[in-house]
């Protein structure tokens, strides 16, 4: 009798992962979270909504109506655009704020971030490019970059982007489209002046470029006048694509954000989102509207605005002890950040770990960059924390950077 030895053969390798995955990082301000999540460090590092001041009370009643009132819809599977009362909530909200939009010209996405990648999917092809502004929101960079796009940033100033620069960038670069947060605009604080947003509609609508306008945290002004929306300009009308979000004025874990755009671009995102997720989770949506219906989301915001220009106040009341002599930083007149440059030779991002032993935070500005990075400048975000704590924060700050020059 012959035995036959058994020999397990060596395992073939996998088939790699796509070449997206490995060309674009996770994000940088989610891994500072993730090491400075301890609850004695105070951290500017985060764009998070102050918790203490979410509505909880209303939004839980909003909840406990829908699911009392009309549970087998709200645990249903819904339309891929968004639920109707939701839709034509939104659009009310728009058109009253300056904007004429009907029901269907909206998208109803799972957060903002959902519009971003949609957008990317149902525009941009390998190889194709992308102006931003500079410095950018880092999550956008990180959309379009999975996307298989060359993200160009436009030189800009303390105001925003230079619209020479952006024309003289249109014609040479040939872009599919333009991304830009103009009102208080994550990470540096600043909005775009009314003359500058109706120079770049003219642009678009001129030499044939989509732009996509993110306004999370316009509704977020505590001093100054509101700026009409670049895509409420006749030049940019048909091209412009509006990004709305719940997240900074009503709470981010509901995840509901919606774009406005032009038909034949909606029709593709939504082709997009059914194969994403099929739709954003009726009960989230129902529960806005339920909280729309019955509640003053504006006077709620009015709240929130105020509580936030306090604690910008305080933030911009210390920055000058905590910061080197020869510092500059945005003051916002709205939002949620400060942005801030410390003098030459300054790196923010070796700084960090030595900051963080003083129990603070920061994120460096350097992955704010589309191009070169400067890597002096730093994002502090002042909602989170009361005055006292950003005061204490800011006093952290400034041992910190003092202890690591010292070693240097």
């Amino acid at each position: 009798m012959t035995v036959t030895e058994n020999v397990t053969a060596p395992a073939a390798p996998l088939p790699p992962l796509a070449a997206r995955t490995r060309s674009i990082g996770g994000s940088p301000v989610r891994d500072i979270l993730a090491v400075t999540a301890r609850p004695e460090v105070i951290n500017f590092a985060g764009g998070l909504p102050a918790p203490v001041l979410f509505d909880a009370e209303g939004i839980a009643a909003a909840y406990r109506a829908v699911l009392t009132e009309e549970p087998a819809r709200a645990l249903q599977y819904s339309t891929t655009e968004g639920e109707p009362a939701l839709r034509a909530a939104l659009a009310a909200r728009t058109t009253a704020r300056g904007l004429d939009t009907d029901p269907d010209d909206l998208l109803v996405t799972t957060g903002s971030q959902q519009a971003l990648s949609l957008l990317a999917t149902a525009l941009i092809e390998p190889g194709d490019t992308v102006l931003v502004e500079d410095p950018c929101y880092l999550a956008a960079l990180q959309a379009f970059g999975f996307a298989g796009a060359r993200v160009v940033a436009v030189p800009g100033d303390e105001h925003g982007i230079d619209p020479v620069a952006l024309e003289e960038l249109v014609v040479r670069e040939r872009p599919k489209l333009l991304y830009t947060v103009p009102t208080f605009s994550n990470p540096t604080g600043r909005t775009l002046p009314a003359d500058r947003r109706a120079a770049v509609a003219e642009i678009a609508g001129r030499r044939g470029v989509w732009i996509v306008e993110d306004d999370p945290y316009g509704e977020l002004r505590f001093e100054g006048e509101r700026v009409p929306w670049i895509a409420s300009y006749d030049g940019a009308r048909d091209r412009t694509v509006l990004l709305g979000s719940f997240s900074k004025v009503m709470a981010p874990g509901l995840r509901l954000g919606w774009l406005r755009a032009p038909a034949e671009l909606r029709r593709a995102c939504a082709v997009a989102k059914q194969a994403a997720d099929l739709h954003t989770p009726t009960v989230n949506q129902l529960a806005a509207a339920r909280y729309l219906a019955d509640r003053d989301l504006d006077a709620h915001v009015t709240r929130v605005a105020a509580a936030y220009g306090a604690r910008r106040d305080a933030m911009l009341a210390g920055l000058a002890d905590a910061l080197p002599a020869g510092s500059a930083w945005t003051r916002p007149e709205g939002g949620m950040f400060v942005w801030a440059r410390l003098p030459e030779g300054y790196d923010t991002t070796a700084l960090l770990p030595e900051v963080v032993r003083h129990r603070v935070a920061y994120v460096p500005g350097a992955p704010f960059h589309a191009g070169e990075p400067d890597r002096a400048t730093l994002r502090l975000c002042f909602v989170t924390q009361t005055p006292d704590e950003i005061a204490e924060g800011l006093r952290r700050l400034g041992e910190g950077l003092r202890a690591a020059s010292e070693r240097s």
